[in-house]
């Protein structure tokens, strides 16, 4: 049976590194001896936790700490069971610290309820526990139990261990020096499984990962027989089959209290808000370093956010942004000739990011003098137009201008227009998020964010806004607007953006996939989705006025990209999305994630000529 690759991608960070490797490399076993422990936190509970120490270590050749805090199991279990591979990079390894992996409250070997996003804090007694305390008792036991180490703790994670990362910056113990969040989530409104919040339908396979309790300490994963199995190649055909977001949560996950969760809080209420994670991202004072993807389908904003945010609230942080061509954790593998989807970027990128980057990052703060600038970019961004990485002094650049590109008599161009452009809206028969069917049958999505988007362009529910062919290039550097004023027959609607890249009919790429057409594509550079019931505040829904001019505004994620001489800038529009995200019914409901089929509404939506994106252009 054929294993999809994002199903792939996701069992890497479950099941652990060390797992899905099946070299026979005994450098960990050679070079380290494990240590378990249970640490106790200050309110009792003890976390399960692996140390693996250098053989050489002694009081005349002391080593750092590196440590990663998982939901995903830090296996194998046993003293006499190691990691194939420890740390974030071979290079590490081989540089040798004594790696820590620890189970965070709740899952497999460690005790505790687990909670998705644990909230932080006001810390009045010692039974007021929360991620950050429970980096800072860990921390605190490390340097008093283990000998030889040289005062010094860096930590690193990746997704949602980049979160635990990114909330152990908060601890505020002295002895942490480095921080690496990767892939890391920061507001589950806008990350993962929810955008802008719209429920990420793309998803649905993923959720007892997150949302069944165990019950004892465990080994192995105790929730993979409420996994959804696979009945066809066609993935499309399952989502169709399910009907409403509802009949499938009735369906397989009534008793997920993840999913329960989700269903039941659609809007920002408090449950969200004391999961947000930026708000408390504050008086930072080490090295942090933010990595993310371009293509990261899961966590995109959460990097952003979280770099842009400690930017503005510790200035006394070394703080340090990169992002790559790269998909969900994409640079912790190397992949040869570099592609994303079918898109070629370069060869070696991921090595290139982990030889210099990281590997520098972790070896100065740790191993020399932290109080010194390690001499990285403030900003190293991956341009995926021009196929080059660029530095920045700041991010996002100042030497970037806000542009308005309106959307206007099916054109994108500098000045509005006077009339709309017009669509048909039909819940009952969206837009595909894809072409590839296979796709759908993945646990979490990837390849959509820089795939072809010619499926799309000529259907009657697509508006399609393109420039000229470009007589320059022009560069897009930073954040993204969309300002849209709309008019809807229906009392609700979502508005799903796309930024797209089109090539030249004659293009022929350095690196190619067999049967792809690259003449004419239509790379898919950027794209968000924003229901329109959350366009005056996102803590309660709001209908929209049939017939009315509405101005619904949102951000896109960001980008640095490069449209080249020779190509076209292309905007999409739709108000489906399927089966990436669940489907908006268009009649204005106080839940719409428990529509039923009667519920779903057809509508015609225009969209003004005096809307447009606004983009940060590189002069």
């Amino acid at each position: 049976m054929k294993i999809h690759i994002s199903v792939l991608c996701i069992l890497f960070f479950i099941l652990g590194k060390a797992q899905k490797t099946e070299q026979k490399d005994n450098f960990v076993k050679d070079n380290f001896t494990k240590k378990e422990f249970y640490i106790p936190m200050r309110d009792g509970v003890k976390l399960f936790t692996a140390v693996y120490i250098p053989k050489d270590i002694s009081n005349k050749n002391k080593y750092p700490f590196l440590m990663q805090r998982t939901c995903y199991s830090i296996a194998p279990y046993g003293e006499s069971e190691y990691k194939t591979k420890v740390g974030p990079n071979t290079y590490l390894m081989k540089d040798k610290y004594i790696f820590v992996y620890q189970d965070v409250r709740g899952r497999y070997m460690s005790e505790g309820t687990f909670t998705n996003m644990t909230p932080q804090v006001e810390r009045k007694t010692k039974k007021d526990v929360d991620e950050s305390t429970d980096t800072y008792d860990t921390i605190e036991w490390l340097l008093k139990n283990v000998k030889d180490n040289n005062g010094k703790v860096g930590q690193f994670g990746t997704s949602y261990p980049g979160f635990y990362t990114a909330v152990g910056t908060l601890s505020q113990h002295p002895a942490l020096v480095a921080s690496s969040p990767q892939a890391p989530i920061s507001d589950f409104w806008n990350d993962d499984f929810l955008h802008n919040g719209r429920f990420m339908l793309g998803y649905f396979r993923t959720f007892p990962v997150f949302g069944v309790q165990k019950t004892q300490p465990e080994k192995q994963a105790w929730y993979m027989d409420s996994f959804i199995k696979q009945t066809s190649e066609d993935g499309l055909k399952f989502y169709r089959d399910m009907g409403t977001l509802k009949d499938g949560y009735e369906k397989y996950y009534k008793n997920n209290f993840f999913m329960t969760e989700i269903m039941n809080h659609t809007n920002y209420d408090e449950f969200w808000q004391k999961r947000g994670l930026l708000p408390h991202l504050k008086n930072i004072s080490h090295a942090v370093m933010t990595v993310g993807g371009w293509f990261d389908a899961e966590d995109l904003s959460g990097p952003l956010n979280i770099y842009k945010t400690i930017e503005k609230t510790s200035p006394k942080a070394k703080n340090t942004i990169v992002m790559g061509p790269f998909s969900h954790g994409g640079w912790s593998q190397e992949q040869g000739k570099h592609f994303h989807s079918e898109t070629y970027f370069g060869d070696s990128i991921a090595t290139y990011y982990q030889k210099n980057i990281e590997t520098k990052f972790f070896n100065h703060y740790l191993k020399g003098n932290t109080k010194e600038d390690a001499g990285l970019p403030e900003a190293l961004m991956y341009d995926t137009g021009a196929k080059a990485w660029k530095e920045f002094a700041s991010y996002p650049p100042k030497n970037a201008q806000k542009v308005n590109f309106y959307l206007a008599d099916k054109t994108l161009k500098k000045t509005s227009g006077q009339g709309y452009s017009e669509y048909y809206s039909d819940p009952n028969n969206p837009v595909l998020s894809s072409d590839h069917l296979k796709d759908f049958n993945g646990f979490t999505p990837k390849n959509y964010m820089s795939e072809d988007q010619r499926f799309a362009v000529g259907r009657p529910d697509v508006l399609t806004f393109t420039t000229d062919v470009l007589t320059d290039d022009i560069t897009f550097a930073g954040e993204i607007m969309a300002k849209l004023n709309i008019a809807s027959t229906s009392t609700d609607a979502d508005f799903a953006v796309k930024l797209i890249d089109v090539y030249p009919e004659d293009f022929k790429p350095a690196e190619k996939k067999e049967g792809v057409i690259y003449g004419n594509y239509h790379q898919m550079v950027r794209s968000e989705i924003m229901p329109a019931r959350f366009r005056n505040t996102k803590e309660k829904g709001e209908a929209l006025v049939p017939n009315q001019k509405t101005a619904v505004n949102f951000r896109l994620q960001d980008v640095v990209h490069t449209f080249k001489k020779g190509h076209k800038i292309q905007i999409q529009i739709s108000s489906t999305w399927f089966p990436l995200f669940a489907i908006n019914p268009q009649k204005f409901m106080d839940n719409p994630n428990f529509a039923n089929k009667e519920d779903y509404t057809k509508a015609f939506i225009k969209v003004y000529d005096d809307s447009s994106i606004e983009a940060d252009v590189l002069k």
